[in-house]
């Protein structure tokens, strides 16, 4: 079988999920597993903390009810809520808990009767600028949905913009709008998504929100003590399939963008940008050859890349390349450092593993 597997281990979700916890121990922290679990498998990942965790986030109701098929009875809340009146129904029988953030959906729920109340996180845009009430409006809401026999747990909720930045002077100026007017309704928050959770105590809240942490990846522009901690859950792997010997002058792939600046062996990895691995790696790029550092050398193709082993003596047919996570051998490439090579973020990485490449699950659990 080709040798592209995505290993995903649930003892360092569980492990990154606890560390969340410890950062915040005055607060409930949401499992957020949408987009699939970020590219890890959301019905696993959830099976593998449903005992920890006081509840999930999704993004939708699509992604609510694959949990709920597959056994996943805590509480689910939709992200960006409902996307027409009618789901209204199916969060009532599911139990679903949902966020408002737009006059529809408001009067929607309103007009609406549910067997029993449901819980609801009322979104506020406090500098985002993508979804939410405005600070002003949002007491008005507040006090609709309080009086309203639909509405129970109501909590107010927002989305920070720049939690991930050193600097601090937008952050600052969210939160003082979100303090205040908690203040004024009295009302439970929650704010933190990784970032916050990692770097902003002043921003924990009932509830926190940690996502791209579970999976190990480090959120934040400059590293902290905490985020030294996280385990990387996704672990890309394959193996050599080939090995070339070039001279000096020679090129490799598409366009011979890479060149060989003496003599160099390359080895072709079954591994590709049909597997979802970033096109837009450059030369240089990192991966691990049986745990030793090395680089692309040359565009990734749609079913290979090529790796300059020239200085890996151990490499061979059948050697282990690691593309992000963690080797057998006891290295570990970040997802973080590959992504910014590849002028992205680790999330686009993560989420963009497609299908044809396996994930096997390990950990306790299993």
């Amino acid at each position: 079988m080709r040798p592209l597997v995505a290993h995903i281990d649930l003892d360092a979700l569980r492990h990154n999920y606890q560390l969340a916890c410890r950062c915040a121990p005055q607060s409930r922290s949401v499992a957020v597993i949408k987009a699939d679990a970020y590219g890890h498998g959301a019905l696993e990942c959830a099976r593998a903390l449903e005992a920890e965790v006081p509840a999930f986030a999704v993004a939708s109701i699509e992604e609510a009810l694959n949990l709920r098929s597959g056994g996943v009875t805590k509480p689910i809340i939709l992200l960006e809520g409902i996307f027409s009146a009618d789901e209204l129904t199916l969060v009532d029988q599911h139990g679903f808990w949902i966020s408002v953030h737009s006059e529809w959906q408001v009067a929607a729920l309103l007009a609406f009767s549910p067997r029993q109340p449901i819980p609801v996180w009322l979104k506020v845009d406090s500098g985002m600028h993508r979804l939410g009430f405005s600070p002003k409006e949002a007491p008005a809401v507040w006090q609709r949905l309080a009086s309203a026999p639909q509405v129970t747990a109501l909590h107010l909720m927002s989305h920070f913009a720049s939690a991930d930045a050193r600097e601090g002077s937008y952050f600052n100026q969210q939160m003082s709008i979100l303090t205040g007017l908690a203040e004024q309704l009295k009302a439970p928050l929650c704010l933190a998504n990784s970032p916050a959770t990692l770097a902003w105590p002043a921003a924990h809240g009932d509830w926190n929100r940690p996502g791209v942490m579970l999976y190990g990846s480090d959120p934040l522009e400059v590293a902290n003590d905490v985020t030294q901690q996280l385990r990387p859950v996704m672990s890309l792997r394959s193996e050599i399939i080939a090995l070339r010997e070039l001279e000096a002058g020679e090129s490799v792939g598409y366009g011979g963008r890479w060149r060989a600046e003496r003599r160099s062996k390359i080895a072709v990895v079954a591994a590709g940008y049909g597997d979802g691995y970033d096109r837009h790696a450059v030369d240089g790029t990192p991966v691990l050859v049986n745990g030793q550092r090395c680089a692309i050398a040359g565009k990734v193709s749609m079913d290979m890349l090529t790796v300059d082993v020239t200085d890996i003596h151990d490499a061979a047919i059948g050697s282990e390349v690691v593309l992000w996570g963690a080797s057998i051998h006891g290295a570990v490439l970040p997802v973080d450092e590959v992504a910014r090579y590849c002028d992205t973020i680790s999330y686009t990485l993560l989420t963009g593993v497609l299908p044809r490449a396996p994930r096997r699950y390990h950990g306790a659990c299993v």
